[in-house]
């Protein structure tokens, strides 16, 4: 009887959320993995624990709605993968309103200890600081936002190009106790229940005209953090700081994560707020509570006096305050085929959001196809990539060339991090969009959500066919 010789391993660097998923998708298709993470021997900037898949940013997976959503869409393609960062996101969730968000520990501590308890997959805690070594043949780097300074410099000469960097801003978590619930109340925007939520998931505080004003006067003149060797880095849109934002116009925050649609006070029904501040539970337990879209690079000492002024918070005690971390990407559409693989290089993808994809789950889906694409490879064959229609798809289609280049100057580059959005996805085909049964208008927002509920069946029906094909 003839013996199969046994399938040499894929080493993945980095055990973030790509780098988790990426190796658990290996070992899920009978392949030994050796995962590399450097946490346990070297830290970061903004990570606090050494559990794999750690949570730095927000506790949200953002909506979890995937007739209308494209992260709901996304969310729903993972779990048709056997996602590991879905499942364990599941196991733990706690109630945001139409969100998915998790207890950040609880989910970080899943991970690990699905990934250590696989019998495929060896966890290997040190730092490389390098490209992978010639007998590395098949190899993920999934380094993320934190990239270690050698391994970036390593990426950067076999590239030839440079790394661009921006920083993602962290928001303060806030202990419940502290927080003024004369002042406050719970209410998810325009009472929506999401899963494992009451339509009652955030903590509303309301702030006047002149309350609002005074404390935009204050983000403005507010003590920042130095950029020094980082000056002119630039933000990405989806994730500016709070005093960022404040400095683009004094309106800004109330049309954006300040803004008071779709909640009425419950201490005062008949007063509209003129703005309101949000709160998200952020564990299990309910004890800690994040502001939402409050990241900043406001310094300690001017971020408690700041939110302190906030109604309800002026005897808030922070959990944690806000900060910064460094992020890096490459230009993956110059650099990276389909298959996530480096041109200049067989056997090497990329993962995660040092490819150029923004957001937790994004990250994860990145690392979903590494390792799919990676473990097709071993097996010797090769994978299609899913569908454009699919959001898996539509967001590598973006990655690896969707995005159009616009340069002016030479050596420059205007690829950007991406999240799933709905524009990532081809079109339907004319004549698709019809007026349904019984309604007799049906143009602007009603058409627009029919498009979308079409363009999600699409996604899922189109997904569900390509995991069939690629069995």
């Amino acid at each position: 009887m003839t013996q199969t010789a046994p399938l040499s391993p894929i080493h993945v660097v980095g055990g973030g959320l790509a780098g988790s998923e990426a190796a658990w998708q290996i070992a899920q298709a009978g392949i030994p993995v050796v995962l590399h993470e450097m946490r346990g021997t070297r830290g970061t900037d903004a990570h606090k624990t050494d559990s794999l898949a750690e949570l730095v940013c927000s506790n949200s997976f953002r909506s979890d709605d995937a007739s209308a959503n494209a992260v709901g869409v996304i969310h729903a393609e993972m779990r048709l993968a056997n996602s590991l960062i879905m499942t364990c996101a599941d196991r733990h969730q706690v109630p945001a309103g139409s969100a998915l968000a998790v207890d950040r520990d609880g989910f970080s501590q899943a991970v690990t200890a699905a990934i250590e308890a696989h019998p495929l997959i060896t966890v290997r805690r040190e730092e490389i600081r390098g490209l992978p070594p010639a007998d590395w043949d098949l190899a993920i780097l999934a380094t993320g936002p934190l990239t270690s300074p050698a391994l970036a410099d390593a990426i950067r000469a076999e590239t030839g190009a440079n790394a661009l960097a921006f920083f993602d801003a962290i928001a303060p978590i806030v202990h419940r106790d502290t927080i003024n619930m004369d002042v406050c109340w719970y209410q998810s925007r325009y009472d929506k229940v999401g899963p494992g939520g009451t339509g009652k998931d955030y903590i509303n505080c309301p702030m006047t005209q002149d309350e609002y004003n005074a404390f935009i006067d204050a983000l403005i003149a507010g003590d920042t953090v130095g950029f020094k060797e980082w000056e002119g880095t630039p933000y990405f849109d989806g994730c500016l700081p709070i005093e960022v934002m404040a400095e683009r116009g004094r309106e800004t925050l109330r049309h954006g994560p300040m803004k008071p649609m779709g909640l009425t006070n419950a201490h005062n029904p008949t007063v509209k707020p003129y703005a309101i501040v949000q709160l998200r539970q952020d564990n299990a337990l309910g004890t800690l509570y994040n502001m939402v879209g409050f990241q900043t690079k406001l310094k300690y000492g001017s971020q408690a006096e700041i939110f302190r002024m906030i109604p309800g918070l002026e005897n808030a005690e922070f959990a944690r305050l806000g900060g910064l971390h460094r992020n890096t990407y490459i230009n993956s559409p110059v650099l990276l085929d389909r298959s996530l693989t480096l041109k200049s290089r067989p056997g090497l993808r990329f993962a995660g959001q040092i490819t150029g994809c923004e957001g937790y789950v994004e990250s994860a889906a990145v690392g979903l196809l590494a390792g799919r694409f990676a473990a097709a490879e071993r097996k010797g064959s090769t994978l299609a990539p899913p569908p454009a229609t699919t959001a898996l798809g539509s967001l590598l289609g973006h990655i690896t060339g969707g995005h159009i280049v616009h340069n002016e100057e030479p050596g420059k580059r205007s690829f950007q991090p991406m999240n799933i959005n709905f524009g990532l996805f081809p079109e339907l085909e004319p004549g698709s969009i019809v007026r349904p049964e019984g309604v007799k208008r049906f143009r602007g927002k009603d058409k627009a959500l029919v498009k979308k509920q079409l363009i999600s069946a699409r996604a899922l029906k189109d997904c569900a066919d390509w995991l069939t094909r690629s069995q």
